[in-house]
């Protein structure tokens, strides 16, 4: 077959037609475990991250190339994302609108086949889950170079929503206008956040173009549609659905810029093996109680990867701590360090034990 196309071309539609046939195949199984879940429990969530993270890493060893072993996780992401969507829709509430990087990170998840509901705001997106009009939120909790979302953190004080996962989205701000010509640019628009991660490539290249503040990357690249004078700082998918050119590709100033997303449900997932347990807590007031609530993590052997604190705002100079372990709550050293630490705070809440990024 040296130097003619045809018949590699012919045998890539053979093997596309098998593997076609095999997706149908695969599609009519995921229907019939949809429906022996719903027979178990109505309300059961369909999406199950263990079963999903099962699959890529067993394709992930087993593959021989030439097929690169890092597509397998986004190829296998859309085909499960598709067949969920055959046993019922996937609701995903988000902090809108469309083409934030919220949006990106809910994609980057649960693939393009699930229901995206765009809200107003993260309060909004613990309502909807809350209220049962979506399965699943994602609101961010942290980012490399601006820190922690707080409105995040002070929405767990209340709720009873769990973590049921994290997802780690890059995130890459791009300078964007309709005609894609940076002479042209007279104002620049964009989210606070994306403006602050900007502000040395923008006092260097553009110090006398006016940088305003607006709700969000994607509204920033909508007001461009109209003005041709206007610029935005938004996401490349921003780019694509709002019609803009990109004028400059990467402008953050710390290219390792990567937003840590958390999916919110009312049901936990199942266990992994490579999980993460979430805690909040508040410890009483006297020498010494944050070594105290520290200690038994580290005596049980645990590693804790985050620590933060934030006012109560029930009272002057009480503080509440969010905690991240490594491990299960189900796990013996978890259960017994969260058994000693409960004995020594005023309050404690478990948000959760899921699936840690890979």
């Amino acid at each position: 077959m040296s130097g003619d196309f045809s018949e590699y071309r012919k045998a890539i539609d053979r093997i596309d037609d098998e593997i076609l046939r095999l997706l149908n195949e695969r599609s009519k199984s995921v229907i019939e475990i949809g429906k022996l879940k719903r027979q178990r429990d109505a309300n059961a969530n369909l999406h199950t991250s263990a079963r999903e993270a099962e699959i890529v890493e067993r394709l992930t060893r087993q593959n021989s190339g030439p097929f690169p072993s890092e597509a397998i996780r986004p190829v296998y992401r859309e085909i499960m994302s598709a067949s969920l969507s055959l046993e019922g829709p996937q609701k995903v509430a988000y902090l809108g609108p469309r083409a934030t990087f919220t949006h990106m990170a809910c994609m980057h998840k649960f693939g393009s086949s699930a229901h995206y509901i765009p809200v107003n705001s993260i309060k909004d997106v613990f309502s909807e889950v809350e209220r049962g009009r979506a399965n699943f939120g994602v609101v961010p909790i942290e980012n490399t170079t601006e820190g922690v979302v707080n409105h995040t953190l002070d929405m767990f004080v209340d709720s009873n929503l769990l973590i049921y996962g994290e997802v780690f989205q890059e995130v890459s701000h791009h300078l964007m206008s309709k005609s894609g010509v940076v002479e042209e640019v007279k104002a620049i628009y964009s989210h606070p956040h994306a403006i602050a991660q900007c502000r040395n490539w923008l006092e260097t290249n553009l110090p006398d173009v006016p940088v305003s503040e607006v709700a969000s990357t994607a509204r920033a690249a909508e007001l461009c549609g109209d003005n041709s004078s206007a610029a935005a700082i938004a996401s490349e998918l921003a780019a694509q659905l709002y019609g803009l050119k990109v004028i400059k590709s990467r402008i953050e100033d710390n290219l390792n810029n990567v937003t840590r997303f958390l999916v919110l449900s009312q049901k936990p997932p199942e266990r992994t093996g490579k999980d993460k347990t979430s805690l909040m807590l508040s410890v009483k007031d006297k020498v010494g109680a944050l070594y105290d609530l520290l200690r038994p993590f580290a005596s049980h052997g645990l590693s804790m990867t985050k620590i933060e604190s934030r006012p109560s705002r029930r009272k002057a100079w009480e503080y509440i701590f969010f905690i991240d372990v490594e491990g299960h709550m189900e796990e013996e050293r978890v259960k017994k360090a969260i058994e000693e630490v409960t004995g020594r705070c005023l309050f404690m809440k478990v948000l959760g034990s899921y699936p840690a990024h890979s």
